[in-house]
């Protein structure tokens, strides 16, 4: 079965300063997200990894190199574009749930979309809502929730905007495991139930025991892919990455 790309990076380098105090965050790196997938990214500290997610999700320009999504190419926007761009068709997840202390549930999740001009499907939020486990919660806010909760309003609050693409930069953090396996299967199941496709950087091996595939990276390069992960697998992997 033929996966239609949701991202593709083309020989992407990004080059931090110049001169001999020049960092290079990545070398040369190629990579195909396809729609309705998984995809973890790992590696050791320094390895590239939030740079990726920044270049891939158009947070970040590349030194060279191409980054589309779903065949708009990024490097020709301009930076009022690119803010757009990520306002209409990106989501983001973080280990900081970034939710608005003054705002209850529903108006937290609403807030992008009435940041954007657009009108909010109440039904679509209601289900997600729902779906998550917040329908009893819409009426509170954040400092009346748990961590895990909390949590899960970033996700829906991603997800009634239905973005093309949801990058979650370590989104399990700053919660226990028990949560934390709550929100990874939460994040699952958006991708089986709604074809959400994401792109998830994280260093837990049980983390990315949930993804469709795990991107490792070493020194600014992908250096293997791991289909079908299981935890151990990804573990052996990172052992063998510290021990390059």
């Amino acid at each position: 079965m033929t996966t239609t790309e949701a991202i593709r990076l083309d020989a992407v380098t990004k080059v931090y300063g110049r001169g001999p105090g020049a960092v290079h965050a990545l070398r040369g790196v190629s990579a195909v997200i396809g729609q309705a997938t998984f995809t973890a990214v790992m590696g050791p500290s320094g390895s590239g990894k939030s740079t990726f997610l920044h270049c891939a999700a158009g947070l970040d320009r590349p030194t060279s190199g191409a980054v589309r999504l779903g065949g708009t190419d990024l490097a020709k926007m301009s930076e009022n574009e690119l803010t757009k761009l990520r306002r209409q068709r990106i989501g983001f997840v973080f280990q900081s749930f970034n939710l608005v202390s003054s705002l209850t549930v529903w108006q937290n999740v609403g807030l992008p979309v009435r940041l954007t001009g657009g009108r909010l499907d109440a039904g679509w939020a209601r289900e997600v809502l729902g779906r998550v486990g917040l329908a009893e919660r819409l009426g509170h806010q954040p400092a009346q929730l748990s961590g895990g909760q909390q949590q899960r309003v970033a996700i829906a609050r991603t997800l009634v905007c239905r973005p093309e693409v949801m990058f979650a930069d370590e989104p399990t953090g700053a919660l226990d495991t028990e949560t934390a396996r709550e929100i990874l299967t939460l994040l699952r199941t958006a991708v089986d139930t709604y074809q959400q496709t994401i792109v998830m950087v994280t260093h837990d091996p049980v983390a990315a025991s949930y993804a469709d595939r795990v991107v490792f990276l070493a020194d600014g390069r992908i250096v293997d892919e791991l289909p079908s992960p299981t935890a151990d697998q990804v573990g052996a992997w990172l052992s063998k990455l510290g021990r390059r």
